[in-house]
C-alpha cells in the first residue's frame, strides 16, 4: 500500500535541533561584505514577519536561514578572492576509485532490509517541451520516469520479499504535481513518501537583495537551491529520523531521470562491507560527456569537481579525456546514520555553484546553488566506484530519448536492459537538431523509431521525416537546409551515408 507524506506536515515531526548557524547566531564579523549580509538579513526578517501562522513563519525561517548561510559563504568567498588552486588538482589515487569488477558479488537480501530509494524529482520538462515535473515524461512503451521507477522497486520488493521504501525529494516546482501523479500506485506494493526541497529567493544582482518583496511573491521570483539541499531537507522534514526509527541505514540517491540508476546489490555489499559512510558512482568519459563533473584528490582529500567551479582557463583541460577520465553520474550511495552526524556536529560546507541568470523582464539575478555530491569530503571512508556504462541512461533531451525508446534496449521489470545483440559497448552518439527539440515534434518525426543496433553516429539537422521500419547503420548524417525537406522512405537502409538537399514522398 502506498503511504504519501509531505514535508514537516505530513505527520512527521521534524526535528528542534539548534542550528549552529542561524540568523540570530551566524556571526559575520570581520568580513569585508558585512553591510551586504546586514542588507539581506533585515530583508530576510522582513519577509518572515509578514507571516501570520507561526508554524508557517518557523518553517520559512528554517528555509531563509540555509538561504542565509549560503549568501554570507558567497560573500566571504568574494571578498577574498577564494579561487580553485589548480595546481593542487591532481587524479584521485587508486583506493580513493574502486573498479566495479572487483567488487565481491552478493546474493542476500538482507543488506536491502537497510535500504531506502530516493529519487531527485525537482526539474521541470520545460527544455523538452513538456508542461510539468519531467518525470512524468513517457520515455518507454506507455510508461513514464516515475512509472519505470515504481516498477523496479515493486519488482525487487517481490523478488526479495522486503519493504524498499521509495522516495521523491520534489521542489516546488513539481511537488503538487507529483503528488497527484503518485496517487494512482495507491494499490501498488511500495511505500512512497515525498518531501520538498527547500525554496529560496533569487538575488538581484546589483543590490544583492533578494527579489520577493513578500512570502507569496510569484514563483518565478524563487529557485530550488540544487540537489546538495537533500541533507538539510532530509533533516528538517523528520523523514532522516523516520527512516532511522524504522531500520534504515543506506540510501540511494539517483536523478529520475537516469534510466540506469537501478538498485545493485553489489555495490551495496561493498557500501556495507567496506564500511563506507558515503559512495559516488563514476563511469569513464566519451565525448558526450566532457562537462560531467569528476572527483579529484585536492591537497590530498577526495572532492567533487563540478564545470561550474573551474576557472576558465582551464575549462579545456577540465573537458580533457585524457586528464580526467571518469564523470560522476550522480548516483550516490550514503549512510543515514552518517548524515545525522555531519549535520549535529559540523555545518556542512558544500562549494557553491553560482548560477547567473536574467528574468524574463530583463532583471539580472544570482542562484546559489549546491550538489548533492560536493558532500563526499564530510564522510568517513568515502570513495568513488567505477561502474558500467550501463548505470547512466540519462534522458536529457530528444536525443536521448531517441536512444532509449530504440531497439538498443528492452525492458525488463522496468529496467532497460541492453540487447544482446548490439555488438559494441559503446552507445551511439546521437546529435537532433531544433526541428526534433521538443518531444511532441520529435514524435511527429518519426513514423517508428529506427533500427540502430549497428549504428555508430548519427546528425540530423533541418526538416527531416523517417518512415517506418528505417535503418540506420555506422555514420549517417542527414542534413535539410533552410528551405529543403528530407523523407527517408519506410524501410530505407542507411549505412555510412550523408543525405542532404531535397528528399519529398508524397502519396498520391
Amino acid at each position: 500500500m502506498a503511504s504519501f507524506g509531505r514535508k514537516a506536515s505530513a505527520g512527521i515531526t521534524p526535528p528542534d535541533r539548534h542550528h549552529p548557524h542561524t540568523l540570530s547566531t551566524l556571526d559575520f564579523q570581520g568580513a569585508s561584505s558585512a553591510a551586504a549580509a546586514k542588507a539581506m538579513k533585515t530583508e530576510l526578517s522582513r519577509l518572515a514577519a509578514q507571516i501570520k501562522s507561526e508554524d508557517e513563519r518557523k518553517f520559512f525561517q528554517q528555509e531563509m536561514d540555509g538561504f542565509y548561510m549560503l549568501f554570507t559563504r558567497f560573500m566571504d568567498e568574494k571578498a577574498k578572492g577564494a579561487k580553485l588552486d589548480w595546481d593542487k588538482i591532481q587524479s584521485p589515487s587508486p583506493e580513493q576509485i574502486v573498479h566495479y569488477s572487483t567488487l565481491n558479488e552478493s546474493t542476500s537480501a538482507q543488506e536491502l532490509n537497510k535500504l531506502a530509494v530516493l529519487k531527485l524529482n525537482g526539474g521541470l520538462g520545460t527544455t523538452m517541451g513538456c508542461v510539468g515535473p519531467k518525470s512524468a515524461i513517457e520515455v518507454r512503451d506507455g510508461m513514464t520516469f516515475l512509472d519505470l521507477s515504481v516498477r523496479q522497486i515493486e519488482y525487487l520488493n517481490r523478488k526479495h520479499d522486503v519493504n524498499v521504501p521509495f522516495i521523491l525529494m520534489n521542489s516546488f516546482n513539481t511537488d503538487e504535481e507529483t503528488r497527484r501523479i503518485v496517487q494512482k500506485y495507491a494499490t501498488h506494493n511500495i511505500n512512497i513518501t515525498t518531501f520538498n526541497q527547500s525554496r529560496h529567493p533569487r538575488i538581484n544582482k546589483e543590490s544583492l537583495l533578494p527579489v520577493p518583496r513578500s512570502p507569496d511573491s510569484p514563483i518565478e521570483q524563487w529557485y530550488p537551491p540544487g540537489h546538495g539541499d537533500l541533507y538539510e531537507s532530509l533533516y528538517n522534514s523528520g523523514l532522516l529520523d523516520q527512516l532511522l526509527g524504522e531500520g534504515k541505514e543506506y540510501l540511494f540517491i539517483s536523478n529520475v531521470d537516469n534510466l540506469g540508476a537501478t538498485v545493485d546489490l553489489k555495490i551495496l555489499h561493498h557500501m556495507v562491507e567496506s564500511d563506507a559512510e558515503f559512495m559516488l558512482e563514476l563511469t569513464d568519459k566519451t565525448k558526450a560527456d566532457i562537462k560531467g563533473g569528476t572527483l579529484v584528490d585536492y591537497n590530498g582529500q577526495i572532492r567533487l569537481l563540478e564545470i561550474a567551479q573551474v576557472p576558465s582557463e582551464h575549462i579545456e583541460d577540465f573537458k580533457s579525456i585524457k586528464k580526467f577520465k571518469i564523470f560522476n553520474t550522480n548516483n550516490l550511495w550514503i549512510n543515514l546514520r552518517a548524515i545525522k552526524r555531519v549535520l549535529e556536529e559540523e555545518s556542512m560546507d558544500l562549494e557553491i555553484i553560482v548560477n547567473n541568470k536574467t528574468t524574463d523582464t530583463g532583471e539580472k539575478v544570482i542562484q546559489l546553488e549546491t550538489a548533492v555530491g560536493a558532500g563526499i569530503k564530510h564522510f568517513r571512508n568515502a570513495h568513488g566506484v567505477n561502474v558500467p556504462r550501463t548505470r547512466f541512461l540519462p534522458v536529457k533531451s530528444t536525443s536521448d530519448l531517441f536512444l532509449v525508446t530504440s531497439n538498443l534496449y528492452s525492458l525488463v521489470h522496468g529496467q532497460l536492459a541492453v540487447n544482446p545483440q548490439r555488438m559494441f559497448n559503446t552507445v551511439p552518439l546521437v546529435k537532433l537538431g531544433d526541428h526534433f527539440k521538443k518531444v511532441q515534434h520529435f514524435l511527429s518525426r518519426f513514423k517508428t523509431i529506427p533500427h540502430i543496433l549497428e549504428l555508430d553516429h548519427l546528425t540530423v539537422t533541418g526538416d527531416v521525416t523517417f518512415g517506418a521500419d528505417v535503418e540506420l547503420r555506422g555514420t549517417v548524417i542527414i542534413v535539410a537546409n533552410h528551405g529543403e525537406r528530407i523523407d527517408i522512405p519506410s524501410g530505407a537502409i542507411l549505412e555510412n551515408k550523408v543525405v542532404t538537399g531535397n528528399l519529398r514522398i508524397l502519396d498520391h
